[in-house]
């Protein structure tokens, strides 16, 4: 039987999810709390890697097991998780569901504390130059009509190919905060981050609006602005070709304190 989970991260004190061998990761912890509630090896499936630092609103990942699951799994479960680790929603799911192959969209939103917060200080980018958010939003809007996205990709990322279809792209100011906000079919390693890093550049006048098509026409990272810092950056919400869950999923929407 496969298993869906929906699920909450908070990044800073992992590696990133993939399971490493000499790191901490969301993908090792969740696998060890299941493990040891169902007496028996299992292997979570995630739908993407998110990197070391990197935050998750909603998450989706599976697992298979030929056993049933015990009365209050859940309750369980995040009793034996990290408490930076919350298992929302556990349900069957198909066996050729797939939590990264069978999802048709991801969203991301980094944020951007354009004060100094206390509270934010693990979960936004303090930025306390003046962005011009109008050329922010006008550069982001170009980003859906390319697709290579070479310019962003982390080099020797692994991937196979640096195209994506980007949905939704733009820049919003919300209670002191700016947030960047991209849904797209795939995404690369570090892509996100590269983008907000040279948006940043272009809010600040170090870099002009009308350069971001040449940056990105270029398919060379070295055109691109620094990454902006892994703290900032939230996965928010991951569409999939079929409904899944039933009306279990009762998705996390907003980031804490906005």
């Amino acid at each position: 039987m496969r298993y869906a989970l929906h699920l909450s991260y908070f990044g800073k004190n992992f590696a990133g999810w993939q399971k490493q061998k000499n790191a901490r990761s969301i993908q090792q912890e969740i696998e060890k709390s299941i493990s040891t509630l169902l007496k028996q090896e299992i292997e979570i499936t995630g739908c993407g890697r998110t990197d070391t630092g990197v935050h998750a609103l909603n998450y989706y990942a599976h697992f298979d097991t030929p056993a049933g699951l015990p009365d209050n799994f859940l309750y369980h479960a995040n009793a034996i998780l990290s408490k930076d680790i919350s298992l929302h929603s556990i349900f069957k799911v198909e066996d050729d569901w797939h939590a990264r192959f069978s999802a048709i969209s991801r969203s991301y939103q980094y944020f951007i504390s354009l004060k100094e917060n206390p509270f934010l200080q693990d979960m936004s980018w303090t930025v306390l130059y003046i962005l011009d958010s109008a050329k922010m939003n006008e550069a982001a809007d170009l980003l859906s009509k390319f697709t290579d996205f070479t310019s962003f990709a982390r080099l020797h990322g692994g991937q196979k190919s640096n195209i994506c279809h980007i949905e939704k792209a733009e820049v919003t100011i919300r209670n002191n905060n700016l947030i960047f906000e991209i849904t797209a079919d795939r995404f690369l390693r570090n892509m996100v981050r590269a983008i907000v890093g040279t948006l940043v550049d272009i809010g600040r006048g170090f870099t002009e609006v009308n350069e971001f098509s040449a940056i990105i026409e270029a398919k060379d990272r070295s055109a691109a602005g620094a990454s902006a810092p892994a703290h900032g950056l939230f996965l928010t919400h991951v569409k999939y070709d079929q409904i899944i869950g039933d009306g279990d999923i009762i998705n996390v929407e907003d980031f804490p304190y906005l």
